[in-house]
């Protein structure tokens, strides 16, 4: 069956693979740097309520597919990983404070995709079948009229 998570008032199944890249694409993530990085994501995504289903951490990316709650915008837990890991690595490693003197470790963007269990085409049959009669237009938006 299906791994749906709870929370006070909503049962979700929201997974996303998110990647973000090191600035300039450098490689920086050693093998201790890595783990620092590992430890401080994990931190974050427990505080947060967010499940960490995989990741893999590489030289000068970081892969994570996790399962966050929906009152946790994505957005919201990207800013709050790539902030929160910049800052601390940059306190800590004073040679990588040299190389990002400006205060920011990862570059600006990153990727998301979200995952189910459910096609585009199985949803989109779904609510064009929900009723007999229907008004139909032309966007494709149809009102029931009862």
């Amino acid at each position: 069956m299906f791994n749906y998570r709870k929370g006070s008032h909503t049962l979700f199944d929201l997974k996303y693979h998110i990647v973000w890249v090191t600035k300039y694409r450098k490689p920086i993530l050693t093998e201790k740097r890595g783990q620092r990085v590992r430890t401080l994501v994990r931190e974050i995504c427990f505080a947060n309520n967010v499940e960490i289903i995989k990741g893999h951490i590489s030289k000068d990316y970081v892969h994570i597919f996790v399962s966050i709650p929906p009152q946790l915008s994505i957005s919201r837990f990207v800013q709050l990983v790539k902030g929160k890991t910049s800052r601390k690595l940059l306190q800590e490693d004073k040679a990588l404070s040299k190389i990002y003197w400006g205060s920011h470790l990862w570059a600006r963007g990153y990727f998301a995709t979200s995952s189910g269990t459910v096609t585009d085409e199985v949803i989109m049959n779904y609510i064009e079948n929900q009723d007999d009669d229907k008004d139909d237009r032309s966007d494709g938006f149809t009102i029931t009229t009862t």
